[in-house]
């Protein structure tokens, strides 16, 4: 009977298993952290050191997380793991965003349900209702971003509805009051008729929406000669707005053109022998759309021989519109659509606004909060622009009639075109002239100092800071107030004589400490006199109620978490949302510190693309392709979803779906067999086996000196938040260099050798310095997996954690770039070999590569050096070799990008080894193990 010799080889032991069974590990890991405190831990071990600070953009709590949270969090969480593992001190404060619409909005949908008015519960017991709202969804994203593995002191967060942050979010609002940034005015702000308040730029968001498009006639009354007895021809897309015209807007450098209508279509509201204005490289445009087929040009004017000479009537002159119609130059007028001439309404756009401001023309309000005509209005009181539900009222149609009726209507037809709806009620909005308070772009200087401030910025990608220095360097006052209940109130007083806002210091002292101590309710449920103090008359003072926009309160964000908390530092090393907050967040932020500190609250901002499908769509409800965070993590493990966010480039849109996640487990499983295979092989490895890198063989040296570069590319790819390039490189390196290689040629001596062999010594000494390598630098991006096998390889310390080391300190000495080169030649030349091997395989002339002993042909004399200086046989994992110098015969096998080697097959000669497999002559010279080799023998027989 032949001798078992399977206890006599050193097969690998490990506890760590192939099968990963993340959904049922991770959670157990979690409360481990939890438990041992790891995150303080951490704060202690770093104490000292050069501080990183991530500040976290607060999400809303409204909802469960979706999978673009989850990319955002787990992003946040791998720069701060990186950093802490390059020896910084990364402390991380998660945060909530408590106040706003979507959250008032929730508990308004339960008192419609219950067919009862908000109106009608006190203002404290709704915000109460709000405030508890907010609460139960903070609870719920807590666990759902602690099960992504994302690390950080939520045991104390910041929340903006915390009774400190409301009360610092009100001194950072009287700042600005203090300092006269804060003015109220009536300008057109975006106001939602369905949520009946102001909205800000950042919410809202761009959907296709079909208008009403009139053409309209205003009857010159004087003015130019040659403007005498014409009409000048305006278009809109907003008729409901023509009654607040009060002026018009030329180009003062455009070319316009009268004519005289001489032939028209049938349908054609036009009449022949009427005189009309417009511009003239519009005309062929305005002529079929008006029906109007032939013309006689009657005189050609210059832009600024109309704009300030030319007074028109309204349309509906004689019927409530008695007032003269200015036509004013303005730079706003474009000859890409429709006439040249631009009706001016300044209570419904900005434009217009603003230039009738300049002439002092009047901004009537005839809108109310409900998108409904004032019954002031003449002809239209009553009438709708938006229905509650968002949809088009009778308004657009009782204009265009009247209008008509008049002989005004020129044209009547329908556009498809982007307009802005709000991003909560998905309702269009309307440009509505309303009195709010604003900060002022240029009091103090803001936008110069918030300018200065991007260029000063690092922006990761760069062309994140053109995107907002664009926005800032065209972007109006900034709107801050909102008609709503649920938010930080601006505290002011405005008095009721002179509507001067009252700047006193105690005052503002006062409700800030009442603040601080009850909460922003403290401002509704309390007396004016409490504040206002013994100097002031209630009774003379108009108490502001209305709220803070809530990307004030976000952008805030910075006094009460980095300036407050002792652990983080002002400004933030790194602010990281996606590519929208430059219009949100970031702008918020800036805007804020800039005008009340001089400078951006960060020294470093990186975006990150959306989430689509795998087609590159957006994710909606309606196509079917969304995907939850927690179904993958239910199914896989939040270590396959992290794997996901680290290699992909977040630069750019990122693609996900379950092929797309099929393909992260499939490198999931590779990169965790890699580490089983590592722990498995240093079982019982103690420092006395360990070698000194200069003694051992090249192979060895070679893996070491790999290690130096992907240090390197490594602390480089997630120093510069290039994730995917770093995580890349360490995947490549685990897949190409040590599992279809190294691991591969070494499996023999490791399993083989004897324990004291220089070989078997070098191998293991190398596993032990590759598994500290491979978990720490993985550590970022799989938590879980590495402190799984941490834990597998140091089970005795209860509070040990692979999340309190750092990256190992690799030596300059490894680096040997001439070494490498060597071995690139080498690997070449094995791929011919291995390719001939793999033939002969496919063939059936042999089973295993043990079974070949190839004579290789290498004309090059360098080459044929480089392969006598090393056991190619070991490398090729073949029984034998032989290496000849020459061209070698013409059928040998060759490789088209290795000139120069042709290799012929041959089988090896003698007998399999039992214990090792390899076939050698000397097999059976052992009397006493006549099934070993040498090499098994001096093993087996001594020990």
């Amino acid at each position: 009977m032949s001798t078992d010799y399977k206890a006599t080889v050193f097969l690998p032991e490990t506890g760590f298993e192939m099968k990963a069974g993340l959904t049922r590990k991770e959670p157990a890991l979690i409360e481990r952290w939890d438990r041992l405190d790891i995150y303080g831990k951490l704060r202690a071990s770093r104490k000292g050191r050069e501080k990183f600070v991530l500040h976290d953009g607060p999400p809303y709590a409204n909802g469960n997380i979706h999978i673009g949270t989850a990319l955002n969090k787990i992003l946040k969480d791998v720069i701060n793991r990186s950093q802490s593992m390059m020896g910084k001190d990364a402390p991380y404060v998660p945060g909530w965003d408590c106040h706003g619409l979507p959250i008032e909005w929730k508990i308004e949908e339960k008192y419609r349900a219950a067919g009862k008015s908000k109106n009608a519960v006190p203002v404290v017991e709704f915000r109460q209702e709000c405030r508890d709202f907010a609460e139960h969804w903070i609870g719920v994203q807590k666990a759902e971003f602690r099960r992504l593995g994302v690390e950080g002191d939520w045991s104390n967060p910041y929340t903006t509805m915390a009774y400190p942050a409301e009360a610092r979010i009100v001194q950072e609002c009287l700042k600005f009051l203090m300092n006269g940034g804060l003015y109220r005015g009536a300008k057109p702000v975006m106001w939602s008729v369905v949520e009946e308040t102001a909205l800000a730029e950042a919410e809202i968001e761009y959907h296709d929406h079909t208008s009403t498009t009139i053409h309209v006639r205003f009857p010159v009354v004087s003015g130019p000669a040659a403007l005498l007895g014409a009409a000048i021809v305006i278009w809109t897309t907003t008729p409901w707005t023509m009654p607040a015209n009060r002026g018009i807007a030329a180009g003062a450098e455009a070319h316009y053109v009268r004519i005289k209508v001489t032939d028209v279509t049938d349908a054609s509201r036009a009449k022949v022998g009427e005189s009309l204005v417009l511009a003239e490289p519009l005309l062929a445009q305005v002529l079929r759309d008006t029906g109007i087929t032939d013309y006689a040009v009657e005189a050609r004017l210059a832009g600024a021989e109309i704009a300030g000479h030319a007074i028109c009537a309204h349309p509906l002159r004689g019927q409530g519109y008695d007032f003269d119609v200015p036509v004013l130059a303005g730079d706003f007028v474009t000859m890409d659509t429709g006439t040249g001439f631009v009706h001016m309404a300044p209570a419904h756009g900005p434009d217009d606004f603003e230039l009738g401001r300049k002439h002092g023309l009047e901004v009537p309000e005839y809108v109310g909060p409900d998108g409904v005509y004032a019954p002031h209005v003449p002809l239209f009181a009553g009438r709708r622009v938006l229905r509650a539900n968002g949809k088009d009222g009778d308004a657009n149609g009782a204009v265009c009639e009247a209008i008509d009726e008049a002989g005004g209507l020129l044209s009547r037809g329908r556009l498809t075109h982007s307009y802005p709806h709000s991003w909560r009620s998905k309702a269009p909005v309307i440009f509505r002239a309303t009195p709010q308070w604003f900060i002022s772009m240029t009091t103090n200087g803001l936008r110069d100092k918030a300018l200065a401030a991007i260029d000063e910025t690092q922006w990761v990608p760069g062309v994140g800071r053109n995107r907002i220095h664009a926005m800032i360097a065209s972007r109006p006052d900034w709107v801050i107030s909102r008609q709503r209940a649920w938010g930080v109130p601006i505290t002011v007083f405005v008095n009721k004589a002179t509507s001067e806002p009252l700047r006193d210091g105690q005052v503002n002292e006062r409700i800030v400490e009442a603040v601080q101590a009850e909460g922003a309710d403290a401002w509704f449920a309390s007396k004016p006199e409490r504040f206002l103090g013994q100097g002031y008359d209630p009774a003379d003072y108009e108490q502001v109620t209305d709220i803070l926009d809530v990307w004030f309160d976000s952008g805030s964000t910075h006094a009460f978490v980095l300036e407050e908390r002792e652990e983080l530092m002002w400004p933030a090393s790194l602010y990281l949302e996606g590519s929208d907050q430059h219009r949100g967040w970031f702008h918020s932020s800036l805007l804020e510190a800039c005008g009340t500190r001089g400078r951006a609250p960060y020294d470093a901002v990186v975006t990150h693309g959306f989430v689509v499908d795998g087609q590159g769509r957006k994710m909606s409800k309606s196509l079917g392709n969304t995907i939850a965070p927690q179904n993958v993590i239910d199914q896989n493990g939040a270590d396959i979803l992290r794997l996901w966010v680290a290699t992909s480039d977040f630069s750019e849109d990122l693609k996900i779906d379950n092929d797309i996640l099929k393909a992260k487990v499939e490198i999931y499983r590779k990169l965790r067999n890699t580490i089983r295979y590592v722990l498995g092989n240093i079982a019982g490895f103690t420092a006395a086996e360990k070698l000194p890198a200069e003694a051992m063989p090249e192979l060895d040296r070679w893996v070491l000196h790999r290690l130096s570069e992907l240090d390197r590319d490594i602390r480089a790819g997630y120093g510069e938040y290039e994730f995917h390039r770093a995580f890349t490189a360490l995947a490549e390196f685990c897949i190409s260099d040590l599992s279809a290689f190294y691991f591969d040629v070494r499996k023999d001596a490791l399993y083989c050798d004897a324990t004291d062999s220089i070989r078997r010594r070098a191998v293991r000494t190398v596993l032990d310095t590759l598994f500290t390598c491979l978990t720490t630098w993985a550590a970022p991006v799989l938590c879980f997996t590495t402190e799984e096998a941490w834990l597998t390889r140091f089970p005795d310390d209860e509070g040990e954690s692979i999340h309190l080391h750092e990256f190992a300190p690799i030596p300059a000495t490894w680096a040997d770039d001439a070494l490498a080169a060597k071995w690139e030649r080498l690997r070449d030349l094995r791929r011919v070999i291995t390719g001939a091997l793999e033939v002969e395989r496919r063939e059936k002339r042999i089973g295993a590569s043990l079974q070949a002993n190839p004579v290789v042909h290498i004309e090059d004399a360098g080459l044929l050096a480089l392969a006598q200086s090393v056991d190619m046989a070991e490398l090729l994992i073949t029984s034998g070799l032989e290496l000849a110098a020459g061209p070698g015969p013409d059928g040998a096998f060759r490789l088209p990008d290795v000139p120069g080697v042709a290799v012929v097959p041959r089988n090896a000669t003698g007998e399999k080894c039992v214990r090792c497999w390899m076939v050698l002559p000397e097999v059976g010279a052992h009397a006493d193990h006549p099934g070993l080799c040498h090499r098994c023998y001096g093993v087996v027989a001594h020990g």
